[in-house]
């Protein structure tokens, strides 16, 4: 399988635009009240052996007090030898050339993407090998820049990633967490949304953990920091928490995760899942952006001599330690979000407003408040299956919400 046919729409990515040349950026000009320092990061760009691709992702990361105008991300990739080999952004983005490689790719956030202070946002990224095995490790370099005339510091815009096939074997988690900027309630066992997130509200944490080595798991470890002025709202069997409960470990030793290029066998097998936490926010608290939050994951595996039973989620035996096994790319398994308060007299808190009144989670009214592990959703959508060489990919967190180039970009 090779590349040439251009199948980087069949691997998930969206249409490319086929012709035009990039928009030459000018000196920055800023416009009142929307400078802010905005900063860039670049993770999970190594793949395991047995794994044909994965998603990494590009972060931007709004470290400032103001919303930028603009921002686009350009991914520099005319080092990868596209006959081999495929490194291309999941979203609809403006390729240099419409030839064999495409040189490098331009994505415009539009205008609702655009991070507010503290807030993060993700540009999945498709990396991809055309043989199921490869005959040595290969690492090609690829650049990422942020592009807006509102960043007030360049020494963060650029990081030169390192994309790696390697030929190391074993589970590679990937988190993804919210930043969290809605209320909710909780209504007959069900959490509902209610509007902009206040001072003394209650709040839900979602993050998403799958696995995309080529290892399936026993099982996983997460780690979850709040910040300052924020505590857990419940306690959950699986986890123990700091004293000031701002703070926790949760282990779930019996929740195997198969590969994400593996194709599940029936319902019970899935690559990974979302959960939640509910959290209480302080009375005192300023409104902003509370930053400071992370989650971290590590994978399970079962202890030497000992196997699990099936992968399928369910009881693994009694006698099953599982012990913590090395993640082939650890770039990807610590994620960071922050909590943003709305001042007071906007809508939110109980009065429906911001994000409404809607319920959170599945398509029969809601998740349970249960804990995080009740808040587990089989068959994950961040997926991606290979079949006849042909990759899909859905549900992304805060992904990049792009525009076609011309209608909304940056302007010098």
């Amino acid at each position: 399988m090779i590349f040439r046919n251009r199948p980087l729409v069949r691997l998930g990515a969206a249409a490319l635009l086929a012709s035009g040349a990039l928009t030459v950026f000018g000196a920055p000009a800023h416009a009142a009240g929307t400078e802010t320092d905005l900063s860039l990061d670049v993770v999970g760009t190594k793949v395991a052996d047995g794994a044909i691709g994965k998603l990494a992702y590009a972060k931007v990361t709004n470290n400032g007090e103001n919303t930028p105008s603009e921002l686009a991300v350009r991914i520099d990739v005319s080092k990868v030898d596209f006959t081999r080999f495929a490194v291309f952004p999941d979203a609809d983005c403006k390729p240099d050339s419409d030839g064999e490689n495409p040189g490098a790719f331009t994505c415009y956030a539009n205008q609702e993407a655009l991070p507010g202070p503290g807030e993060t946002i993700d540009l999945p990224m498709v990396v991809l090998k055309a043989e199921e095995t490869l005959d040595k490790a290969y690492s090609i370099p690829v650049t990422v820049t942020l592009i807006s005339k509102d960043d007030t510091t360049e020494d963060n815009n650029t990081k030169n990633a390192t994309v790696e096939f390697s030929k190391e074997s074993g589970p590679d988690l990937a988190v993804l967490a919210d930043d969290v900027k809605n209320a909710v309630t909780v209504k007959n066992g069900k959490i509902q949304l209610a509007g902009d997130l206040h001072a003394g509200d209650t709040a839900q944490l979602i993050y998403t953990v799958w696995n995309q080595g080529d290892v399936t798991t026993a099982g996983f470890k997460v780690s979850v920091k709040l910040p300052a002025g924020v505590t857990f709202t419940e306690t959950e069997d699986e986890c123990e928490y700091a004293t000031d409960k701002a703070s926790l470990v949760c282990t779930y030793p019996n929740l195997p995760f198969i590969p994400l290029t593996q194709e599940p066998k029936n319902d019970d097998e899935t690559p990974g899942g979302a959960f939640y936490h509910l959290l209480s926010v302080s009375k005192d608290v300023k409104a902003g952006a509370l930053t400071g939050g992370t989650v971290e994951v590590t994978p399970l595996l079962p202890a030497p001599g000992l196997k699990a039973q099936s992968t399928e989620i369910k009881n693994a035996p009694d006698n099953m330690t599982p012990v913590d096994a090395p993640d082939v790319d650890g770039s990807d398994n610590t994620d960071g979000y922050a909590v943003v308060v709305a001042a007071e007299g906007g809508a939110g808190g109980g009065g429906g407003g911001g994000g409404g009144g809607g319920e959170v989670g599945n398509d029969d009214g809601g998740l349970p408040v249960t804990g995080a592990k009740a808040g587990l959703i089989g068959g994950i959508g961040v997926a991606v299956l290979v079949a006849g060489g042909a990759m899909f990919l859905v549900a992304r967190r805060r992904r990049v919400v792009l525009v076609t180039p011309g209608d909304e970009k940056p302007t010098a």
